[in-house]
């Protein structure tokens, strides 16, 4: 297991809820674990030395790019974004959803393969519409999933 004190946190900011990233925040502050979100505009972040925010350029995956760069092996990735996902866990790192659900070496193909389908359905023009508006069923999911990773890295 990695060291506690070298684990991090990093968010792709552009499409997190603000609730998700409250929580976060929080949980930063409470522990004093490293986060940074990245996103390419400035978001509102607390002032506190352990807590960043880095703005990338508006290129296509530009704020993925710079998370796989910086994220090592034990780090938490927070993010939706499937492709980033999946270089995350091949790095070595966890990545859990706004929504709670974490993401597994074992679970990622399978998304990545819904994904692509998704992808090819709606390039046809079928209609696949978006996921539900973030619930509190959702945020205890998330904090949950967060409470145990910081848990792991206090055992480790």
């Amino acid at each position: 297991m990695p060291d506690a004190a070298a684990a991090r946190i990093w968010v792709d900011a552009d499409a997190c809820p603000g609730a998700i990233k409250e929580i976060l925040f929080r949980a930063a502050h409470r522990t004093g674990i490293e986060l940074t979100t990245f996103a390419n505009h400035a978001i509102s972040t607390p002032a506190n030395a352990n807590i960043r925010h880095v703005i990338v350029s508006s290129g296509f995956d530009e704020a993925d790019n710079e998370i796989v760069r910086r994220c090592s092996p034990g780090d938490l990735v927070v993010t939706s974004d499937i492709p980033l996902a999946a270089e995350v866990i091949e790095k070595g790192g966890a990545v859990v959803t706004p929504r709670g659900e974490r993401y597994t070496a074992e679970s990622i193909r399978q998304r990545l393969n819904i994904r692509d389908f998704m992808d090819t359905m709606r390039a046809s023009g079928v209609q696949t519409g978006g996921p539900p508006p973030l619930g509190n069923r959702d945020r205890k999911a998330f904090a949950d999933q967060l409470d145990r990773w910081l848990a792991q890295r206090r055992a480790g």
